[in-house]
């Protein structure tokens, strides 16, 4: 298989097998992750380990009870790291203020990301499976208690890996023409924005247990684990709130706009508990 199928029938795996993941494995990912690219190469970046069976099961807690972070064998949880930079920078003379520059704040988030995917796609080659579970920047708090980390750390993602049990089935994506603009971007239409959704995602009424393994699969993936509830949750919930079609599905039940809206405020917080603040008035 060349480096493009790889890429190419990559799935988020959420079922995994006991088989630990050897030392050695471990620290070729963590090798990936490390030789990432990085703006100015300045390397604002920590990661995790989490193995443990009682700090697993403490992570998947506060994560909103995900059993795949409590099976899995190895949880990296991917931070945003400027205690280092900021130490460094005072030792030697000057400072560092990417707590209060939204612009490095940027640069460095998009650094973790890189690292974190380049664990993913080796791991991939090496037979691994993962998936990224993006609720740890809901609970940062929490996140940052459970790990003890210091003033200047974000948690931002938390990538959980080990040996697929099972890999899901192809998961729907928008058209490649969709995404790319040659040139300069060329807007859409009305009705090629809502044919290529129709596309991606397909008949909006077939059984509800169907939908959820091509549009939900951690509510399937996660009853099959153990967590009974999710799909029956999804279920009740869709008729409660009368999903008609993809859209409402994901911006009514799956990222609910009032919720995702009044999380603002939440995340404001802890970045300021961490020590970050975009929102100082700047002198002119």
């Amino acid at each position: 298989m060349n480096f493009y199928e790889l890429i190419m029938k990559r799935r988020s795996v959420r079922n995994f097998n006991d088989q630990p993941i050897p030392v050695e494995l471990v620290e070729k990912l963590l090798d990936a992750a490390n030789n990432a690219p990085s703006g100015g190469n300045i390397q604002p970046l920590s990661i995790i380990l989490v193995q443990e069976s009682e700090n697993k099961e403490k992570l998947a807690e506060i994560v909103g009870n995900q059993p795949w972070v409590k099976n899995a064998p190895l949880s990296m949880v991917f931070c945003l790291d400027y205690n280092c930079v900021k130490r460094w920078a005072v030792m030697s003379g000057t400072e560092f203020k990417g707590d209060q520059a939204f612009s490095h704040f940027l640069i460095s988030y998009a650094d973790v990301i890189c690292a974190a995917q380049s664990v993913v796609l080796l791991a991939e080659s090496l037979g691994l499976g993962s998936v990224y579970v993006g609720t740890i920047q809901s609970c940062m708090d929490q996140a940052r208690q459970l790990l003890d980390i210091p003033e200047y750390v974000l948690p931002i993602m938390v990538l959980s890996l080990g040996y697929p049990k099972s890999i899901p089935h192809t998961i729907p994506k928008l058209k490649r023409e969709v995404i790319v603009h040659h040139e300069q971007y060329q807007v859409r239409s009305d009705e090629e924005i809502l044919q290529a959704f129709d596309q991606k995602y397909g008949d909006f009424s077939i059984k509800a247990e169907e939908y959820l393994e091509k549009a939900f699969i951690e509510t399937i993936e996660a009853d099959k684990q153990g967590a009974d509830g999710w799909t029956e949750w999804a279920v009740s919930a869709m008729t409660k709130l009368e999903i008609r079609n993809n859209a409402e599905f994901l911006f009514k039940l799956r990222y609910p706009n009032d919720v995702m809206v009044k999380m603002n405020k939440h995340l404001i917080e802890s970045f300021k508990n961490a020590g970050f603040d975009f929102f100082l008035e700047q002198n002119s």
